[in-house]
């Protein structure tokens, strides 16, 4: 059975996804059996003719069946490459607020640190003219 691989994908290597993958294969193969049982019943009076339209209609319906598979697996695939498309995008916005972020915080910290300073420097020469005002009063 032909499946489709987008290439981003990785082989899949866990039992569990091979059994379903198995599975999921064994149910198509049956369903296509099913389908085109009615293809081996002889029609009163029809004479039998080599198993060539046989094979050509068994033929049909299974490319009918896999264009089928192929075209819900190529809308599954395409819709999940535009939500990975959509997710990396977020991720990038993300990524770049993260930063825009950062880059205010920094600005706020310097600007506080600016603040105390010179809430030190002020407050240390307002100490100093209150010590000159002090000692002019006691003179």
């Amino acid at each position: 059975m032909n499946a489709i691989h987008s290439e981003k994908t990785e082989p899949i290597e866990d039992d569990s996804n091979l059994a379903a993958v198995s599975e999921v294969e064994a149910g198509i193969r049956d369903f296509v059996r099913n389908d085109v049982a009615y293809l081996r019943r002889p029609v009163p009076g029809m004479v039998s003719t080599p198993d060539l339209p046989l094979e050509a209609s068994t033929e049909a319906t299974v490319n009918s069946v896999n264009s089928l598979i192929q075209r819900v697996a190529g809308t599954s695939l395409s819709e999940i490459e535009n939500l990975v498309s959509e997710l990396e995008s977020l991720r990038d916005l993300l990524h770049a607020e993260g930063q825009r972020v950062q880059r205010e915080i920094s600005g706020y910290a310097q600007l506080s640190q600016a603040a105390m300073k010179s809430t030190r420097l002020i407050a240390d020469n307002v100490a100093q003219w209150k010590r000159t005002a002090d000692g002019l009063r006691h003179d």
